[in-house]
């Protein structure tokens, strides 16, 4: 387990502790053009003729129980991991002797898109990518979903999921009944700022219009975290809003670039910027500005008044997964409160599993306490998750905001 020295935060910090490296520099850490490349590439290939497919004509036998195999595909840093032998994970080594599985764990995601490129030509194709397990971000586990490449859950075999998922994190828009992807860890997006450079940030809207802020701002290039915090903002709700409300918030973020108030849009580079004081405030993600916080405690990320962006990364099975089974109850067994605790005392990303917070006060009670890796419900009341998109509103949406961002 990995802890840090957490005393002296202050209320505004919104209970921020640092205590590990921040998986999502690696997760989202793409600038605009690149992203708008990628995100136009999958595209294309989404909109080609035939590559959709019916995830029950497109499924191969299950052999988990005569091929005690189990082959995953995560983002680094994303399990537990014995400090004294990082060849060990604690959690993983002992789900494979309790089923007496030999599992297979790849730190093969870099981001989302680039992942996609790997793997769309076997997906589309019907063809197996020799994975029986993948953790993709919602938008991208949406995608997946619409395109008919993962297979939908035996929740028969999901008992724990079904038991203890966060109700915030039930009835999403892109998977409203939790059939095809179940939450392998969740972060916010919301509002950091240096307390060194400038007073307390605590509004969208002072982000977009506060004069002493001019110039010394920077959001973020991934849309559905800036627009999405802007459509809160405005009293429009992420995860149902028309294209009027679009235009609405589109037109908000080009009045504060025709402004000069926002410097730049950037990938994950904010954090350096940030932390340094070369900008006063930005939007961030909330696992960034725990490290920081931890290197500078005025560093501190806020919920803003009107709400903050809930994401998730996913586990789901992909078409042509030899080893099902095996995947659920992998996925069951990280839902045990026990187990879901002792893995967010590594990672330190909000667990979405009921009843670990308990657990996790028998192992470190001031994580227990940490509002990011266990957020009361008035932080979850406030969090919203974005809206799913087809194929028109993706490209539509994207092309305008890539406009408006100057990629």
């Amino acid at each position: 387990m990995r802890t840090r020295d957490h005393s002296g935060l202050s209320p505004e910090a919104a209970a921020v502790l640092s205590v590990s490296p921040s998986r999502r520099t690696v997760l989202r850490g793409l600038l605009a053009a690149g992203a708008l490349a990628a995100t136009g590439a999958g595209l294309t290939a989404c909109g080609m003729p035939g590559t959709r497919q019916d995830p029950a004509a497109c499924r191969a036998e299950d052999r988990s129980s005569s091929d005690k195999r189990l082959v995953i595909s995560n983002w680094p840093l994303y399990i537990d991991v014995d400090e004294n032998d990082e060849s060990k994970r604690p959690t993983l080594d002992a789900f494979a002797a309790e089923n007496g599985l030999e599992v297979s764990y790849t730190e093969d995601i870099n981001d989302n898109n680039e992942f996609f490129g790997k793997v769309r030509n076997q997906l589309a194709g019907c063809q197996a990518i020799e994975r029986d397990m993948i953790v993709l971000t919602d938008w991208m586990a949406s995608r997946l979903i619409r395109l008919g490449w993962v297979q939908p859950l035996d929740k028969s075999k999901l008992g724990n999921v079904d038991a203890n998922l966060l109700d915030s994190l039930r009835g999403r828009p892109w998977d409203e009944n939790n059939e095809f992807a179940v939450p392998w860890q969740t972060g916010l997006s919301g509002i950091a700022y240096n307390g060194n450079v400038t007073s307390e940030v605590r509004t969208v809207e002072e982000l977009l219009t506060r004069p002493d802020l001019r110039g010394k701002v920077t959001m973020l290039s991934e849309m559905r975290d800036t627009m999405g915090l802007i459509l809160l903002s405005l009293g429009h709700d992420p995860t149902d809003f028309t294209e009027d409300d679009f235009e609405d918030a589109l037109n908000t973020l080009q009045r504060a670039v025709d402004s000069g108030q926002i410097r730049r849009f950037t990938g994950n580079d904010y954090a350096q910027e940030l932390s340094k004081g070369d900008i006063a405030a930005c939007v961030a993600w909330s696992g960034d500005v725990i490290q920081l916080n931890f290197e500078d405690e005025n560093v501190k990320f806020v919920s803003p008044e009107s709400g903050v962006m809930l994401w998730s990364d996913n586990m789901q099975v992909p078409n042509q997964a030899t080893h099902q089974a095996n995947a659920e109850a992998m996925m069951n067994y990280y839902y045990e409160p026990t187990v879901a605790a002792e893995l967010a005392a590594w990672v330190n990303y909000i667990c979405p599993v009921k009843g670990a917070q308990a657990e996790m006060e028998k192992i470190d009670p001031e994580l227990a306490a940490n509002q990011l890796i266990f957020p009361d419900e008035s932080v979850l009341a406030k969090s919203k998750v974005f809206m799913a998109l087809n194929e028109a509103q993706e490209r539509i949406y994207e092309s305008k905001f890539q406009q408006v961002i100057g990629a």
